[in-house]
């Protein structure tokens, strides 16, 4: 029987210690979701209603994510880049914008998804 529990406490100490990092591939289906949800926020960002008279367009100029060790119900922050081009039509002429807006995640390894970071 002391076999036994010694045998189980050693298991655990050493799952403790390999259950940190997340695997490569949890961080290729999180850098997967996290481009999903920039191609959703492009998609959204760019409808805008045709009584306001302005025309978006969202250019994604980067997807990042980190890894965040240690940290196993958040193993990673994320970060999503746009550069947004809008253009009005004022009573001179075409008036155009350009200016860029990044957006912070953090990775929720419970329910594995994006939670944006405040």
């Amino acid at each position: 029987m002391k076999r036994h529990a010694a045998a189980v406490a050693l298991a655990l100490a050493f799952g403790a210690c390999s259950g940190g990092a997340a695997s490569k591939s949890d961080r290729e289906a999180a850098t997967a979701s996290l481009q999903n949800e920039a191609a959703a926020l492009k998609r959204d960002g760019e409808k805008m209603p045709p009584s306001l008279g302005v025309k978006a367009t969202w250019t994604i100029t980067s997807v990042d994510v980190q890894d965040q060790p240690g940290n196993t119900s958040q193993p990673f922050t994320g970060t999503i880049k746009f550069r947004i081009n809008s253009q009005t039509q004022e009573s001179t002429g075409p008036v155009e914008s350009n200016f860029e807006r990044s957006f912070k995640y953090v990775y929720d390894a419970g329910i594995r998804q994006w939670m944006l970071k405040p």
